[in-house]
């Protein structure tokens, strides 16, 4: 199992050039980006046929909505040799939940749109 990284650190990797791949559909990166310097969309229904796009002398960090894609992308980058490549704890939900930059409208996760988040469910 990989190890995460926490919303803090990967806010410092971003800023020293570590790429976020973000793993959401395109609509749900449309409407809610992370404000980084370096963010790659790839859906993970397209990463199978896309990871060669990704860099392998960067550090990687993969993002999603709640955290749970980026463990499964992780794993299978680790299979394909990525060495470099952590899933980051917690989604754009956590990253917003902290005060990190994004692009687009925040949202209450109760208010998620897409896909139904079970990340929090205190206004259910």
């Amino acid at each position: 199992m990989p190890i995460e990284v926490c919303t803090t650190q990967v806010s410092q990797q971003a800023q020293t050039g570590a790429v976020l791949v973000d793993l959401r559909e395109r609509q749900e990166s449309a409407a809610l980006a992370f404000d980084a310097p370096e963010v790659l969309c790839i859906p993970l229904n397209e990463l199978e046929r896309r990871w060669p796009e990704l860099p392998r002398d960067r550090e990687l960090v993969l993002v999603c909505q709640t955290g749970e894609k980026s463990v499964v992308a992780s794993e299978f980058l680790r299979q394909k040799g990525f060495t470099r490549a952590s899933p980051m704890r917690g989604g754009i939900l956590l990253w917003m939940q902290k005060g990190y930059p994004v692009k687009g409208k925040r949202f209450d996760s109760a208010d998620t749109p897409g896909p139904v988040s079970n990340f929090s469910e205190k206004d259910q």
